[in-house]
């Protein structure tokens, strides 16, 4: 078990350990060119996190994330999905890529992307264990990707999940988290928490937890950023669920 590092001291020692992200692409299946940033601060024996972002935003909603997770010992890859378009001043490049070349934008159209991101990850960056990590309607695509293959990961964390894909049913999401074997994590706003319950009472077994703040908290990952008011409520459960894979 990972030793937890009180939120104030770990910001104290970001600038000691980290390095820039850098920039990285590779292939979709469909041969669509998708970007991420790599946030590679450890050796690739370190546990790996695949970080996915919300609707209409990009890997920059990870820009101050990565950086804190880095110095929880964990490296990185935060990853623009063809459905998106910018967040904190970034760009999202896949998308824009996609737009031009007339590919679905959708949100289920950007499960190759997640894909590919995770062959890449595997074949170059991480050789320990590997955790996914969605926003908003990417949170669903990673609980049905550990789902639809168990032992593909060795813990998920869902920031507002929802059966956000109404083309496909009202189970899409769930029928596949009741496959899934790995230790997960789901946390929203306050309010949200009827639009992933389902979801999680599909979970099996006894490592799932949830976490919702005392306040009315926000949708996606954005509740870890430091303008989020409860943000450091947020950090201390993610941080208590890393620790415990």
């Amino acid at each position: 078990m990972k030793r937890m590092i009180p939120i104030p001291a770990l910001l104290l020692c970001l600038g000691s350990i980290l390095q820039a992200a850098e920039k990285v692409t590779f292939p979709a299946a469909d041969g669509l060119t998708v970007t991420a940033d790599l946030y590679l601060a450890h050796p690739t024996s370190a546990p790996f996190i695949l970080l996915c972002h919300q609707a209409d935003y990009s890997r920059g909603e990870y820009r101050d994330i990565a950086p804190q997770l880095n110095a929880l010992g964990f490296n990185c890859l935060a990853l623009d999905q063809r459905s998106g378009e910018e967040a904190n001043g970034v760009v999202n490049e896949t998308a824009k890529r996609a737009k031009e070349q007339k590919k679905a934008q959708d949100y289920l159209a950007a499960l190759p992307d997640i894909t590919a991101a995770l062959a890449q990850v595997k074949q170059r960056y991480a050789k320990g264990k590997l955790i996914l990590w969605g926003s908003s309607y990417s949170a669903s695509l990673v609980l049905k990707l550990a789902g639809d293959k168990p032992g593909l990961c060795q813990g998920v964390l869902a920031f507002a999940p929802g059966e956000y894909f109404e083309e496909t049913g009202k189970d899409f999401i769930g029928a596949s988290a009741a496959h899934i074997t790995a230790p997960v994590f789901i946390t929203s706003a306050r309010k949200e928490k009827p639009v992933w319950w389902p979801i999680f009472e599909k979970i099996p077994g006894t490592q799932k937890r949830f976490f919702l703040p005392a306040g009315p908290g926000i949708h996606g990952a954005q509740a870890l950023w430091s303008t989020t008011p409860e943000h450091k409520a947020y950090w201390q459960a993610v941080q208590g669920f890393l620790a415990s894979l």
